[in-house]
């Protein structure tokens, strides 16, 4: 089974990811992966490099996330190159790793599940939520400025249609127990909705 967890930005994507983790199931972080796997590639930094500058890298030669998406959050031509550039490379890695692991349940992180068009990708979808105010003050607590917030978040399709397109939605506007207990009933269900499948195939 393949999760795809959506959701707006800041909304608690990479919390909930850990609550199913919890219940067993395996992670793709894409975080993680554009971070230590996608914007590490040589060829990745050398276009980079040469598209944005110098001024988009670390003294020693990471890429400087931060100054990127000030760059490409402002201008949606240079977003539009970005994720051409990178995320082929995303999807492709995302692939294999669970082509490596087929007996695994999987939750994957896609921010952009339903911009780029890859509901197929997954037996169902997830969306988090919350109050967009709250949404506004947990992105300031992470130290990004309130006007580069309010950019990424419209540059993702509006919530409520995230919510509208979604299997599951799930609102974190309370505490970490309540985010779980939601986690809990998808799982249960989702789990209850297998062994019934089992036991009808076994007849």
């Amino acid at each position: 089974m393949v999760i795809g967890l959506t959701g707006g930005f800041g909304c608690g994507k990479s919390t909930t990811a850990k609550l199913f983790v919890d219940r067993g199931y395996s992670h793709v972080d894409s975080d993680l992966i554009v971070r230590e796997r996608v914007l590490t590639v040589g060829e990745v930094t050398a276009a980079i490099r040469k598209h944005f500058g110098d001024g988009v890298f670390d003294p020693d030669g990471r890429v400087n996330r931060p100054a990127l998406a000030e760059i490409v959050f402002s201008n949606d031509l240079e977003r539009a190159w970005l994720e051409e550039l990178t995320h082929p490379i995303f999807f492709e890695i995302a692939r294999a790793t669970m082509r490596d692991r087929q007996g695994d349940r999987w939750v994957v992180e896609v921010p952009l599940l339903f911009e780029k068009s890859l509901e197929n990708w997954f037996d169902f979808t997830v969306c988090v939520a919350c109050d967009p105010t709250l949404q506004i003050a947990r992105l300031e607590q992470r130290g990004l400025d309130r006007a580069l917030a309010g950019k990424r978040i419209s540059k993702q399709l509006p919530l409520a249609r995230k919510i509208e397109l979604s299997d599951f939605v799930l609102w974190n506007d309370g505490s970490t127990a309540f985010l779980k207990a939601q986690v809990d009933r998808i799982v249960d269900s989702l789990e209850h909705a297998k062994a019934g499948a089992h036991s009808l195939n076994e007849l």
